[in-house]
């Protein structure tokens, strides 16, 4: 028999000895990315929700009334709860005891169908073992049975077995861990903000349980408990909106067994264009919807347009409502508790379960029918306000296909004042939207024409807030940067059309810039928020302030970002001219007495030159660019609302709680 051929590659042997086997928890510390997703903020924040989620089961069990997240002084965090306390006896198949196998084993837990819990939002038994894996240090304290167990671990291998080390009244788990810098090596510094997000959405979710977070760094410290569940949720969603009908109080809720699972809906519209969805499956949100955002989509849309023809809102000849034309002005929480939730991997972002589709389906069908039917006013608003949506979606249609024309990655059918750059490989192009033809210009001259675009827009920018897709394509603004972005928008919007890497809006570092960038914002974030969430939108950061020093040839200019600044650095040079024993007359202006020849405020881009344009703003080496994150959705939805939608005592009151703040030499009279 011939040998085997070798093409390419060393003569080394190829045998078992060159298999690595990965034991306990080695394939965590090696590959953690593939347990909680990345080693970032995002992934360190998941190792709190792994350890919380063990916590919330107790709750949704029953067991547990209260979880508690203590951010430590440290560095460390803390979770307690009051449940039954993880078993301590010592486990049939791996001889040690129970508390330390969950803690030390992968895929060891009680969510597999054994009885421990009938519902949970663990999926595969990894999660607090994962955090173990990936912290220095790990210390464990279960209360039970009148005595105090404590056990600790050194990045997941057991320190200190488990010990009795008191007696207590207590009856709980608490878990310290503290994130491993070699793996974390972004940041373990944990953001206070997220955790009073994820346990303020537990406390919705899970009724009666109080969620508690403490922050030793700070002092802070926040408490949650909503009686209502869910629908103290929906009148979150809906807070400084115009509700559709009736009052905050009018909001459809059922709570409904499915066999052996549990469909809970919390229902209400608001007069906006927005739609706000929150689907959860036993406590865990799944942003990326599944069966059971699929199953309620269907029956909302068959049961709207059921109501509409029984009851003549809708005519023989005219085509039924699209799933487009009812979400508008829709706040939902759809959450479903079930024994054996099937996950699309271990971040759980979609929900695979077949069977869920039809038990929200025919939940939200039946019951929601019975809400149209005994509130008919409700009923006959979110009719009318879909026939609006559908008219308006018609005239959209319409529109775009008379302003924007396919081809627009190949550069056809573009706006006529963008100036583009030359490159065709977006991921190094960059569009620069700017305000006014002064700055435009100043902009043109001084970019890099190569993988820079300029696109000016002129005056105020329309409020897309309040305003549907037909009244959007009548807007040359508006129209200009759709086709500069050539993403398209709608049912239409694809971003695999974008044009450029980065959207980057360059505007005058004043009240009406930030102004400009606002209602940009609220427009990308109503209609493209899927830009903003892969990270193509960023702010520029202009200088407001330029010291000088010299005249003529030996002129030089340091640019100065904020008031702060400013201040620092005039106080540092002046400490260190009287150190180099200058002396100086406290008479003089502060910028003479640190040594500098004038100083220069800039009120706006325009008048920059196009070199110092360029040096400050827009050169890739020297500027400084903040790109646009969406941290807190329901926390953005809700300011957009306040400050660019129809109420304007919402407006008023935003500003007269701030007004003491305002410092009167930044506003323009």
């Amino acid at each position: 028999m011939a040998a085997a051929k070798k093409v390419g590659g060393s003569d080394e042997e190829y045998n078992a000895s060159e298999i690595q086997v990965l034991e306990g928890l080695e394939p965590v510390r090696k590959r953690p990315g593939m347990y909680i997703g990345s080693t970032g903020y995002d992934g360190l924040h998941h190792l709190i929700k792994e350890i919380a989620d063990n916590a919330i089961d107790e709750a949704i069990a029953g067991y547990a009334t209260s979880v508690t997240v203590t951010l430590l002084a440290d560095g460390g965090c803390r979770v307690d709860d009051n449940g039954r306390g993880i078993p301590v006896d010592i486990h049939p198949k791996t001889k040690i005891s129970t508390l330390e196998t969950v803690l030390t084993v992968l895929h060891a837990g009680g969510k597999f169908g054994g009885g421990g819990y009938k519902v949970s939002s663990g999926l595969h038994g990894v999660g607090s073992s994962v955090v173990n894996a990936l912290s220095t240090h790990m210390i464990a304290e279960v209360y039970r049975d009148g005595k105090i167990h404590h056990v600790e671990f050194d990045t997941g291998k057991t320190e200190k077995p488990m010990e009795v080390i008191g007696s207590t009244e207590k009856q709980g788990t608490s878990i310290t861990f503290y994130p491993d810098p070699t793996i974390f090596k972004e940041t373990t510094t944990f953001d206070y903000d997220w955790v009073v997000n994820y346990l303020r959405h537990q406390a919705y979710l899970t009724k009666g349980i109080l969620a508690t977070v403490h922050d030793e760094r700070t002092g802070k410290s926040d408490s949650f408990y909503f009686e209502g569940g869910i629908k103290s949720y929906v009148r979150r969603l809906n807070e400084g909106k115009e509700i559709l009908g009736g009052t905050a109080a009018d909001i459809f809720y059922v709570e409904k067994q499915m066999e052996d699972s549990v469909v809970e809906l919390a229902v209400q519209y608001n007069a906006s264009y927005a739609e706000t969805i929150r689907p959860f499956a036993n406590n865990v949100l799944t942003p990326d919807g599944g069966m059971h955002v699929v199953g309620f989509r269907t029956a909302l849309n068959r049961t709207i347009n059921d109501y509409a023809r029984k009851n003549g809102l809708l005519k023989e000849k005219e085509e039924n409502l699209t799933g487009d034309d009812i979400k508008e002005g829709l706040a939902a929480v759809i959450l479903v508790k079930l024994p054996d939730p099937q996950f699309e991997g271990q971040t759980k972002n979609k929900l695979g379960n077949p069977e869920v589709r039809g038990y929200v389906d025919k939940v939200m069908s039946e019951y929601f029918a019975y809400y149209l039917e005994e509130h008919p006013d409700i009923a006959k608003e979110i009719v009318k306000k879909g026939m609006t949506a559908a008219r308006a979606r018609k005239a959209a249609r319409a529109a775009r296909d008379n302003v924007l024309r396919k081809g627009a990655f190949e550069g056809l059918n573009l706006p006529s004042k963008l100036a583009d750059c030359s490159s065709r490989d977006r991921t190094e192009c960059e569009l620069f939207i700017v305000e006014g033809n002064s700055a435009a210009g100043s902009a043109k001259e001084g970019r890099d024409s190569k993988i820079q675009a300029i696109l000016p827009l002129r005056g105020k920018v329309l409020n897309t807030e309040r305003a549907h897709l037909d009244k959007m394509f009548a807007n040359a603004e508006i129209v200009s940067l759709i086709k500069s972005m050539g993403t398209n928008i709608g049912d239409a919007f694809d971003i695999n059309g974008l044009r450029y890497y980065k959207i980057v809006f360059m505007t005058d570092a004043d009240v009406d810039g930030a102004h400009i960038s606002t209602l940009l914002l609220t427009f990308f974030f109503r209609y493209m928020p899927e830009v903003i969430k892969a990270g193509h939108v960023y702010l520029a950061k202009p200088p407001l302030f330029g010291l000088i020093k010299g005249t003529g040839n030996t002129r030089k200019i340091e640019y100065i970002y904020n008031e702060e600044a400013l201040e620092q650095t005039l106080a540092k040079r002046i400490e260190e001219r009287k150190a180099a024993g200058v002396k100086i007359n406290p008479e003089d202006e502060r910028f003479k007495q640190a040594g500098y020849t004038a100083q220069q405020r800039f009120k706006g881009l325009g008048e920059m030159d196009a070199s110092q344009l360029w040096e400050t703003t827009m050169n890739p080496k020297n500027r400084t660019l903040i790109r646009v994150n969406i941290e807190d959705a329901e926390k953005a939805d809700a300011i957009f609302t306040k400050l660019m939608g129809n109420e304007a005592e919402l407006r008023k009151n935003f500003i007269q709680s701030r007004a003491a703040t305002v410092d009167l030499d930044d506003l323009d009279f």
